[in-house]
């Protein structure tokens, strides 16, 4: 009994603190807008108010918090229009440093002369810690800061932010008029229309702040430089001056000082600056960024074993440490032969799932009795010309027939009957015949891989190639390689790859026996394609 009382008031102190925490934090997120109003009073509050020590440790460490804290929330936002109150956080994250700034130069001028740690334990850290006491390397790392995050980051960043906002603003109109479009074809309803607005309307309002807020990360760095500066220069008066203190001492101790607050306040602003960055330049990134940049990153391991390559090559040079490029080159070596790797499972996967479902799906056999009815057009090829209706060419002949079918109908109001295309090994390898109901209307030989080149003038054609005739004019041609087509195209020959010819041909051969192939059956067809009122009228 006795050993169970501590446990249950230990349970029970538990209860009563989680009950605590989270009736403050339900309260706290019900009135967000005072816990806001109330930050920035504070923050126009240390302008005016002198700061202790704990304080001004406190406030540092939360501007730093507050700034890995948005560096990472950008890290895991996929659309920038997700944290469109960015520039409102720029804007209070600034004002925080600067504030911050304003109070620890206060305590430096006023006890500077007491020691290093007349500011507090965070930027005594920082002037001691970080450049190792030497105030001539903390005032060069400052430098270094301040040139990353002014020239390299600021200017980037604000650059981006600038022409995204430019671009957004003109597209803006076509993007409304795709909309209306859409809209009245249906494709969309009323509330996505009006949600496809919305979401215009704030990306072009957050790239547009985006871009002024870019200003205040440049102000930012321009200032935290001059008050570096102002502090150095009137620490050392006042210490010399005022406090009684050798030169060499004031600008040790106000150096350091000032050296500390100003790591302390520019770290958080390239923190801060770098997110800024990272948001603007993921308005071309589609999903998260991590996923992107690996995957592209990833997708050609060649590049990873020619970086492999190129780390073994300076891995060898005299006097270079060797390890660390070895250990590198087995990296990126390594990584590339597993992309290739798996790439190739993949492809061998997907190969075998394509031909598993191709063995899967039943072979329509065809009924004898279309090999007794009469084909109205008919295409026969030799095993040579097989190669134009394969699936997996660039210029099928199929389709150049089913664009042919379209132009008919749209020229002629004449639906033009299927073309069967069967192959006859009885044919030359490059030999074709064009039948109506049986009867051979047409016949040509073909260069598959090559093109028919014929001069509009009549002259002789001066191409390396093969003398031919065209099939369907009887006109002097020459299959030439398709190395020569632009040196053709330049001395103004007409060009037509092997399709081309056949559908040319084609197209004359139905032109010409039109009578016979507008059949009482095709007649037929077309007055059933006709509507209704129409049709009574007919009848």
């Amino acid at each position: 009994m006795t050993d169970a009382a501590p446990e249950n008031a230990t349970g029970a102190a538990s209860q009563t603190g989680s009950a605590f925490l989270d009736t403050a934090l339900g309260k706290i997120t019900k009135r967000t807008d005072i816990a806001l109003a109330l930050g920035v009073v504070a923050i126009l509050a240390v302008l005016l108010m002198p700061m202790p020590t704990w304080m001004l440790d406190f406030s540092l460490a939360v501007s730093i918090t507050f700034s890995v804290l948005i560096l990472m929330t950008v890290m895991f936002v996929e659309k920038p229009l997700e944290l469109n109150s960015f520039p409102t956080i720029l804007l209070i994250a600034t004002m925080m440093r600067l504030s911050l700034n304003l109070a620890s130069t206060r305590l430096i001028l006023a006890e500077g002369h007491t020691g290093t740690d007349a500011a507090g334990r965070v930027i005594e850290a920082f002037g001691n810690f970080v450049v190792g006491g030497n105030y001539v390397i903390g005032i060069i790392v400052f430098g270094i800061l301040v040139i990353v995050n002014f020239v390299v980051i600021t200017k980037g960043a604000g650059r981006i932010a600038e022409v995204a906002a430019r671009f957004s603003l003109d597209a803006m109109p076509g993007k409304q008029m795709a909309i209306d479009a859409d809209l009245s074809a249906g494709l969309i309803n009323e509330d996505d229309a009006r949600s496809r607005r919305k979401t215009l309307e704030d990306e072009n309002s957050f790239y547009g702040a985006m871009d002024g807020a870019s200003k205040f990360v440049r102000g930012d760095a321009i200032a935290g430089l001059l008050i570096t500066f102002i502090n150095i220069i009137g620490g050392i008066i006042i210490g010399a001056v005022q406090k009684d203190m050798t030169v060499a001492a004031a600008a040790q101790n106000y150096t350091l000082l000032t050296i500390g607050d100003g790591l302390v306040s520019q770290i958080p602003a390239l923190i801060v600056s770098t997110a800024a960055g990272m948001l603007v330049t993921k308005a071309g990134i589609t999903g998260p960024a991590d996923k992107v940049i690996f995957g592209q990153l990833s997708n050609r391991p060649s590049a990873l074993g020619i970086s492999s390559f190129l780390l073994v090559l300076m891995a060898l040079l005299p006097g270079m440490p060797a390890l660390p490029f070895l250990i590198l080159a087995a990296a990126t070596g390594g990584t590339a032969l597993l992309l290739m790797r798996h790439r190739a499972q993949a492809t061998t996967a997907q190969e075998q799932e394509v031909a598993m479902e191709a063995a899967q799906t039943p072979v329509a056999e065809e009924p004898i009795t279309t090999a007794l009815a009469i084909d109205t057009l008919r295409l026969e090829l030799g095993y040579g010309l097989l190669s134009m209706i394969n699936t997996q060419s660039e210029q099928r002949l199929t389709d150049q027939i089913k664009a042919l079918r379209r132009q008919l109908a749209m020229e002629m109001g004449f639906i033009m009957p299927a073309v069967r295309i069967q192959d006859n090994l009885q044919l030359n390898a490059n030999s074709y015949i064009v039948r109506v109901k049986e009867i051979e209307a047409g016949t040509g030989e073909l260069r598959p891989n090559m093109l028919l080149v014929m001069d509009p003038r009549g002259e002789t054609i001066s191409l390396p190639g093969e003398a031919t005739t065209e099939p369907t004019f009887g006109l002097p041609a020459m299959w030439v390689s398709d190395q020569n087509r632009e040196e053709a195209m330049f001395r103004g020959y007409t060009v037509v790859d092997a399709p081309t010819v056949i559908t040319t041909h084609l197209t004359e051969v139905i032109r010409d026996n039109m009578s016979e192939l507008l059949s009482y059956a095709e007649t037929q067809k077309l007055l059933d394609e006709l509507g209704a009122p129409q049709q009574k009228m007919i009848a």
